[in-house]
């Protein structure tokens, strides 16, 4: 395929969303109704099939060991101040073709599911025109060819995120949780504002090709020992903390779960987490001549995997325990792309590493949620796990489509999650050999592989609360709940069929890592080996969780016993989430509303009655001549005997 005809494609695939998103505003609330799914239908599936189009022809060599060059599709100079000039055009290579695909296809079979989920909500067409210029954000943050342009639509992408998190706005809960994402975010999106500017002073230009693709100016500004590179990298970093919701900047994401489930699976899957993971890779170019950022990105990533996976333990709402689920697998994500810390040469397995495992993990995970709303629809929107149980008879479909997510998860083989989480795990392997940060990265490895155990445990606990023991509904279910229609099954069938597959197509071939190696900036991976220990050894971790969890709440019980007293404190920690809403509600929010409280009073007492007291003195002045023209013969002697006074004391002034 030529270049032209691959550019119109790229125009394409953010152009179907946006298209079906102005079109259901226009014409949803009046004439479509509930059916504005249609546009959106219609718009995401040309884009899907675009992006796979684009999959396809964006590495013209074929693996054939030869690096491609970008394909941009130019399109206006939006900005020209001084030496700055920004276009938007659009950027497609191997990472963003990867990307695309998963976002398209997942965001397409989200909004199929959508349809029969959100049937008979008056919002009806105000979701699927959000959830179009969600998917339209996402496509264009990711076909971005300069980071102010990838700026912009990472702050689009985060309102997007706010209007669809809080969907139910007269919920007081959903309105709070979509504050707090709007929140949080704007903390790591300040970092990224910050290194933005920072490559602007330092390469005089934003495009990508011009400042990641520039090894000479990278290396002399490394070498200058300012520590410009590192600084900049910590800023993408803390802007990726934000989007991805890593430690501590975690909060925002478990509340998310107050916006619609299909919602949840759009952000914990396809869009707005995946954004900060993507950014990172993306800058692997100026990341590998820091070394330091790279290994604080591995480190983030694992205090990260490991609390979110700690606190995943003990909560019973469904969608909550998928939520710190996601929040520990871009943890992990993480994990692999700083392992490259162990040196230059783990640049490119490491980035390939960290994205495997979000192009799986967009399709398992994505499947989890809708699964677990499949749940939720059968159950009357209730989501306890302890209000229901033994649903695999009634709700046959949910169940083996869920099984199938929860084992791509707990990455047992050989389904997605295997294959991609053995990527991080081996290539933290390598970097552990490293003389500068060994030491460092051999404690996030094992704490990577104990966070392994945790995500099986975790994920079949989840999978035997609901799917097993003796058969419970809740009064809100009614007394013969339905499984998932075919507009919500149908989605959950693909989906399942992808976590089964995708993993081993893609990873057990290394069709994934030949394929990223030809990305610009990245350099070739060299010969793929599998390393059958590490592969045994994984295995036995996940399959140790899910004999623990069987034992535990597979077995026909619910495990009602009390916790020991010596465990009460870390099930208490784990219960509460670590305490990190109260933490940050007694350190940040509570003085911030005490300086608020006191501007207000200052604002009202001070200000206020200055500016009242301003306004005043002209009326005064004003009002004095009155009291000549009044007509009342007391003020005129008044007036008199004042004029007669500075009379006398004028004639006296001598005298003194």
């Amino acid at each position: 395929m030529s270049d032209a005809s691959i550019q119109i494609l790229m125009w394409l695939i953010p152009g179907g969303p946006l298209v079906a998103a102005g079109a259901i505003a226009l014409l949803g609330p009046k004439l479509l109704r509930q059916r504005s799914h249609w546009p959106c239908w219609a718009g995401l599936a040309a884009s899907c099939v675009c992006a796979l189009v684009l999959l396809w022809n964006v590495v013209p060599e074929r693996f054939e060991g030869r690096h491609s060059t970008a394909v941009v599709a130019t399109g206006y100079q939006w900005l020209n101040v001084g030496d700055l000039s920004v276009n938007i055009d659009l950027r497609a290579d191997a990472i963003a073709a990867l990307m695309l695909s998963m976002v398209t296809s997942v965001s397409l079979l989200v909004a199929v599911f959508g349809a029969g989920y959100m049937h008979g909500d008056p919002g009806y067409p105000r979701f699927f025109a959000a959830v179009s210029l969600f998917v339209f954000s996402m496509c264009m943050l990711v076909l971005s060819g300069n980071f102010l342009q990838l700026f912009i639509f990472w702050e689009l992408v985060g309102f997007c995120s706010y209007l669809l998190i809080g969907f139910w706005y007269r919920e007081p809960a959903a309105a709070a949780a979509a504050k707090k994402a709007f929140v949080v975010n704007r903390i790591g999106d300040f970092g990224l504002l910050i290194a933005i500017f920072m490559i602007w002073v330092n390469f005089q230009s934003l495009d990508f090709d011009q400042v990641l693709l520039n090894p000479a100016r990278i290396g002399e500004l490394a070498a200058g020992g300012t520590g410009v590179i590192t600084t900049i990298c910590l800023l993408l970093l803390l802007g990726a903390m934000g989007k991805s919701a890593q430690f501590p900047l975690q909060v925002w994401l478990p509340d998310a779960m107050e916006g619609p489930t299909p919602v949840s699976a759009l952000i914990h899957a396809a869009t707005m987490v995946t954004a900060g993971v993507y950014l990172v890779a993306r800058a692997t170019p100026l990341f590998a001549f820091s070394p330091d950022a790279q290994v604080a990105i591995a480190c983030i990533g694992a205090a990260t995997a490991l609390i979110a996976a700690l606190t995943a333990l003990t909560q019973f709402d469904l969608k909550r325990v998928l939520a710190y689920s996601t929040v520990s697998q871009l943890g992990y994500m993480f994990i692999g792309l700083g392992a490259a810390a162990g040196g230059a040469e783990l640049a490119t397995p490491a980035a390939t590493a960290g994205m495997f495992h979000l192009f799986t993990h967009g399709f398992f995970k994505a499947l989890l949620f809708l699964a677990a709303g499949s749940v939720m629809h059968s159950m009357g929107d209730v989501v306890d796990m302890r209000r229901f149980g033994g649903l695999r008879k009634a709700l046959p479909i949910t169940h083996w489509t869920f099984l199938c997510g929860a084992a791509a998860l707990a990455a047992l083989p050989p389904l997605a999650g295997f294959w991609s989480k053995d990527e991080i795990l081996a290539v933290l392997s390598h970097a552990t050999e490293s003389e500068r940060h060994g030491g460092v990265l051999t404690i996030v490895y094992w704490m990577a592989a104990f966070t392994a155990f945790l995500t099986a445990f975790y994920t079949f606990r989840a999978y035997f609360l609901t799917f097993w023991g003796p058969e419970r509904f809740p009064p809100e279910a009614g007394h013969h709940p339905h499984d998932a229609p075919p507009v919500m099954a149908w989605p959950l069938r693909l989906l399942a069929a992808a976590a089964l597959t995708i993993g081993v197509v893609a990873g057990a071939t290394h069709a994934f890592a030949h394929y990223m190696e030809h990305a610009p900036g990245l350099q070739e991976a060299g010969e793929q080996h599998f390393n059958y220990g590490l592969m045994a050894t994984s295995t036995l971790i996940a399959a140790a969780g899910v004999a623990l969890a069987w034992l535990k709440y597979g077995r026909g019980q619910r495990s009602t016993a009390p916790v020991t007293d010596w465990a009460q404190p870390f099930y208490a920690l784990s219960r509460n989430k670590f305490y990190f809403d109260e933490i940050y509600s007694a350190v940040i929010v509570a003085p911030l509303r005490g300086l608020a409280a006191l501007s207000v009073l200052f604002d009202n007492r001070v200000i206020d009655r200055t500016v009242d007291l301003f306004g005043a003195l002209p009326r005064l002045v004003g009002s004095a001549p009155r009291l000549l023209h009044e007509g009342v013969i007391s003020s005129y002697a008044l007036m008199m005997w004042i004029g007669l006074l500075f009379c006398v004391l004028a004639a006296t002034r001598g005298l003194w």
